[in-house]
């Protein structure tokens, strides 16, 4: 990358046709690269041609293909929408070529962070109570239950609980008990019900839908104790009754849930999300690697880092298949992106429908745009493991896990598998929560850093204005991961957001 911070805009590859606007660059200003002026206005973060590339021809940036030329481009002249479409996605996918572990820090040297040993269950960065429901009949009663001590005294006395969070959803019923939704939904509920940020977990369900919670039990060998009760809204006569029951169990469950204290716990139980929302042309620059060498770290230091949303890495799987320490972990990651690819064709889209518009309005112009910045969270530790959909987090090291692109599908997904962390990129502005997870929000650029300052955690800007380095910005985000494993408060949880994030993924018929 380009690193003259007086320059207009960033060279981030000698091979790339475009530079990206630092600011908005007017007509007739210089660029600062290759002596180029532009032509025409470049808003800040947007592409800016540096050389003439005619129709149909291959443009690079990051030096991967982005995109083909939809009209004659001049240099100097504003490349989006209008002159640049997707191109097939046809790079070489070799498997197993870049996996040495470098850097690995010795286990005597390797940092620790302060958080609930749940035993078996793994550690927690948060000691919350979960209300989770089977279906969405359930809903209503689940939130009267979180209401009654996060809002009405409940929880008074018990300074170490983080509160009682109802786990709602509009699913539940009315799929097919052999469907990939159906085990989704299931894998997503269980997920939750053993996260080690949860103390206690009451499960209610409604008593007739299709996702009864007996099945879930005996599938996934969840049994029925102290800190894990279950009740049906049927079968304990309506809502008033179960409520009061629910209630009576949660203040039983409360004395010990707030005995828990954190204690020193090797990163080895510390499981990180990659996640990004809201992207604009400075994320795969600025706050994207900044994550991705943050992540390297947490690795290095015997962590676990999960990169998901395979339709945003469309495009970029070759960078990863070379990551793979084994080449069946590769064509397993090669298998979920030939099923994204039935799965949009069959519902009449296809995954170029990605960007979205804030993306688009952000500088971002191609899926494989957005997907070569997207892949700069994951680093460049090796590839341990690829997971379906809400699977349990099981190797150590970066993963990667198959989500949609949507944000809160996709982190449910992380949470279920035992992230007990979210690192959450975003250039417009994304402002979710994610309980039980506390999540960092990490803006990639200082303008809309200072604007939506209140929902931000982390600037990354600078690296855009030449002011910090993308290790500089790595080393403290890692440092802030720590901090906030450790019970630091992320913006989200100052302001108690989070109680709406809860997303299962809904794949086939609502009949």
């Amino acid at each position: 990358m380009s690193t003259d911070s007086n320059a207009a805009a960033i060279l981030l590859n000698p091979a790339d046709d475009v530079a990206v606007a630092r600011r908005r660059i007017g007509v007739g200003e210089t660029t600062g690269v290759s002596g180029v002026i532009a032509k025409q206005l470049v808003p800040r973060g947007h592409k800016v041609a540096l050389r003439e590339l005619a129709i149909g021809t291959e443009l690079r940036k990051f030096g991967q293909v982005i995109g083909v030329a939809t009209q004659t481009i001049q240099p100097g002249e504003h490349v989006h929408l209008h002159n640049l479409a997707m191109a097939d996605a046809h790079a070489a996918h070799q498997f197993s070529t870049e996996t040495e572990e470098l850097g690995m820090v010795a286990p005597s040297d390797r940092r620790t962070f302060v958080g609930y040993d749940r035993g078996a269950g793994g550690v927690g960065t948060r000691n919350y109570i979960g209300v989770l429901t089977t279906v969405n009949c359930s809903a209503t009663v689940s939130r009267y239950i979180a209401d009654h001590f996060n809002r009405m005294g409940g929880l008074d006395g018990y300074d170490s609980v983080d509160g009682v969070v109802a786990l709602t959803h509009g699913l539940g019923c009315a799929i097919s008990n052999k469907s990939e939704g159906y085990r989704y939904l299931t894998r997503v509920i269980q997920g939750y019900a053993r996260h080690p940020n949860f103390g206690g977990i009451l499960m209610i369900g409604l008593g007739c839908e299709t996702n009864q919670i007996q099945p879930i039990l005996e599938h996934y060998k969840l049994e029925e104790g102290d800190r894990f009760r279950t009740l049906s809204i049927q079968q304990m006569g309506g809502t008033r009754k179960t409520i009061d029951a629910a209630c009576e169990m949660i203040r039983e469950m409360l004395p010990g849930v707030n005995q828990a204290v954190r204690t020193q716990q090797p990163l080895s139980k510390l499981k990180v999300a990659l996640e990004c929302g809201g992207s604009d042309g400075y994320s795969g620059i600025t706050a994207n690697p900044a994550l991705g060498h943050a992540s390297d770290l947490v690795v290095r230091h015997g962590g676990t880092t999960c990169l998901a949303e395979t339709p945003e890495i469309y495009g970029a799987e070759h960078l990863l298949t070379r990551r793979a320490v084994r080449p069946e972990i590769a064509q397993k990651l090669i298998d979920r992106i030939d099923w994204w690819r039935e799965y949009t064709a069959r519902n009449g889209a296809e995954l170029n429908n990605n960007p979205s518009y804030g993306n688009k309005q952000g500088g971002l112009t191609t899926i494989l745009e957005k997907s070569l910045g997207a892949v700069a969270k994951g680093g460049s530790m090796p590839l341990k493991a690829v997971y379906e959909y809400a699977e349990i987090i099981e190797e150590t090291g970066f993963v990667f896990m198959d989500t949609p692109g949507y944000d809160p599908v996709a982190v449910t997904g992380q949470v279920a598998g035992g992230c007990n962390v979210v690192c959450f990129t975003t250039g417009r502005g994304s402002v979710s929560g994610w309980k039980p997870a506390p999540t960092i929000k990490i803006a990639t650029n200082t303008e809309m850093y200072e604007h939506m300052r209140e929902d931000m955690d982390i600037d990354t800007g600078g690296i855009a204005t030449g002011t910090e380095t993308i290790e500089a910005a790595g080393e403290k985000l890692f440092e802030h991961i720590l901090a906030v494993a450790s019970g630091q408060k992320t913006v989200s949880e100052v302001y108690d957001y989070g109680d709406n994030e809860f997303v299962p993924w809904q794949v086939g018929a609502i009949t």
